[in-house]
């Protein structure tokens, strides 16, 4: 007895074309442009010549890099280490159902409505002793403020802009996280007398996890990209305190033009974050994995 077979319908591919072709136009053939860039020394648009893996040997040895890498690392990680708690403790404070829930949602994504210049805008004023509400404020108290002059209260400066700006982004995926939590688990926690600090520690930070994940994610990426707010705010300065790594590209491709070395450490700044986030993935599902081994 032979069994016939169904052939395969290979139409359905074509409902992906469109995606693939923007995919194409949007990263593909961008990113082959650069890594051409990144190996070629541009003279002029008739000639080009061929360097190897110079431009990246020469990006590498240069200390701009190396200062504008560890701003970024420790502003990347201090963003995580204020927005995760601030974002899960606005989370759990705000109300669960009725007309209140609603009104707290839209009043906690005000900010992330904002475009990003205006936030750096809205800073550089409420910053200024003159006219703004927190430099004038500072001023009165006798406190000495500067964000143009002073480095580190720059630095502080753009980290309390980052956070007033993403934090209820992490709290709406915190909330999200918490509502999606059946109310079978307080049930149980209540018969069985559980305090406020052991329902959070057993039931609500580990059903949150997947969201929280989300959460690091993106604010990790986006912290490490971070570019229009600390332009607008200091302009990288005072000196270098608030120069990241997307700035550095910028002044290497477009105030230096120098596109072979902006197209070598594009790639760099490219693996970087792909390699952190890989890295940071992995930690986070290692700990997930412990975490259910613990609970069976």
């Amino acid at each position: 007895m032979s069994v016939t077979t169904k052939p395969v319908n290979q139409k359905a591919w074509f409902l992906i074309l469109p995606v693939l072709i923007c995919v194409a136009f949007s990263a593909i053939i961008p990113l082959m442009t650069v890594v051409n860039y990144s190996v070629q020394d541009i003279i002029s648009p008739e000639r080009r010549v061929f360097v190897g893996t110079e431009w990246f040997v020469s990006v590498m040895r240069d200390e701009d890099l190396h200062a504008a890498l560890w701003n970024q690392m420790r502003f990347s990680l201090a963003v995580l280490a204020v927005e995760l708690p601030l974002g899960i403790m606005l989370a759990l404070s705000m109300p669960a159902d009725g007309w209140k829930a609603s009104a707290t949602l839209v009043t906690v994504s005000l900010s992330l409505l904002i475009p990003w210049n205006v936030v750096g805008t809205i800073w550089q004023i409420f910053g200024r002793e003159d006219i703004g509400l927190m430099g004038y404020t500072l001023a009165r108290l006798g406190i000495e403020y500067s964000y143009t002059g002073n480095a580190t209260q720059a630095w502080l400066t753009v980290l309390l802009m980052d956070v007033w700006h993403w934090t209820p982004l992490v709290a709406l995926l915190a909330y999200a996280g918490l509502r999606s939590i059946p109310d079978a688990y307080y049930q149980a926690a209540r018969i069985d007398g559980a305090s406020k600090l052991a329902v959070f520690r057993y039931i609500q930070l580990p059903k949150m996890q997947g969201v929280l994940m989300i959460a690091v994610l993106l604010r990790f990426m986006d912290s490490f990209m971070i570019y229009t707010e600390p332009f607008v705010l200091t302009g990288g300065g005072p000196g270098n305190a608030t120069t990241f790594l997307s700035q550095y590209l910028t002044q290497k491709a477009v105030g230096q033009f120098d596109l072979g070395p902006a197209a070598a450490f594009s790639l760099i700044y490219f693996l970087i974050i792909l390699l952190f986030c890989f890295v940071l993935y992995n930690w986070m599902q290692r700990l997930g994995q412990a975490e259910k081994e613990v609970q069976s």
